[in-house]
């Protein structure tokens, strides 16, 4: 249980689908409700996709570029940091590369939105799958991997929720609500990717940690 938590814990945090919820509401202003929530099902679908390619996958391409797994924790462990920093000031459209005139043009233009932007990088972004990576090395029992996936599954019902829920969402909470929850938000996704730096650095000079 303690597992599925931290990780549930740490990808939903990374992931923070209500920071996706005012670009959904955004992009999916024409539609009628029968295609937000298929937008919704569909987004989240893509996003488990993305989780398990990563998990099962990732550790190959580890190997073929010769990445070691502390050189992924502390690459990783940046990522994600510059997440938070994006997140605690506001700025996660921007570092999400979702501002540009022509980008924004280009995905309003798409017919479907559920893969890009949604999926990714919005959801399912590099801090994400480095995570993933991370945690594939990290845990090999059996049991540990089931209880991952089951995270993973968890982490995309919530995210199906969430943008199912937007208008409700926005509507409560509203832009300085949303605003707010991402912040503090984006403050425990500065600790885990610290975190992930440290457990790096811990491994590669253990003497200098150590005294």
């Amino acid at each position: 249980m303690e597992l599925f938590l931290i990780s549930l814990g740490a990808m939903f945090s990374i992931m923070n689908p209500l920071s996706t919820v005012p670009v959904f509401v955004s992009l999916t202003a024409d539609h009628d409700l029968k295609e937000k929530n298929r937008v919704a099902v569909w987004t989240s679908i893509n996003v488990l996709i993305v989780l398990l390619l990563s998990y099962f996958v990732g550790q190959y391409i580890l190997q073929f570029f010769g990445i070691s797994i502390n050189a992924l924790k502390i690459a990783g462990g940046l990522i994600i940091t510059s997440s938070g920093f994006a997140l605690l000031t506001g700025k996660f459209k921007e570092h999400k590369g979702m501002t540009s005139t022509k980008v924004d043009k280009d995905i309003r233009s798409r017919s479907d939105i559920a893969l890009t932007p949604l999926a990714i990088p919005m959801l399912a972004g590099p801090g994400t799958i480095s995570l993933l990576i991370t945690l594939n090395q990290e845990h090999e029992k059996m049991m540990d991997i089931f209880i991952l996936i089951a995270a993973m599954l968890s982490a995309c019902l919530l995210i199906f929720v969430i943008l199912k829920s937007s208008q409700y969402i926005v509507k409560i909470l509203g832009a300085s609500g949303i605003n707010a929850l991402s912040r503090i938000i984006g403050f425990i996704v500065i600790a885990i990717g610290i975190e992930y730096i440290i457990s790096a650095v811990s491994n590669l000079f253990p003497a200098w940690t150590q005294s």
